[in-house]
């Protein structure tokens, strides 16, 4: 798969379903009413060593929120 460097949610695209927290809680939480990435998941090697988890949760997301690059 491809390597990711870089991951995000949306704005304004996340229903706080909470898929991404419960499939990849190293990488997601839920903030005040949505989910975000953890600071330390925003880090480039971070991302690099999840890309796999982190393509697996964007492509479960049922409203296609999560994002990378």
């Amino acid at each position: 798969m491809a390597e990711v460097t870089k991951v995000w949610i949306e704005d304004g695209e996340c229903i706080s379903c909470e898929a991404c927290t419960e499939a990849l809680p190293e990488v997601f939480e839920m903030g005040d009413d949505v989910a975000v990435v953890k600071a330390e998941a925003q880090e480039a090697e971070f991302c690099r060593q999840h890309s796999d988890e982190i393509i697996e949760a964007a492509e479960t997301c049922p409203v296609d929120a999560i994002k990378y690059e």
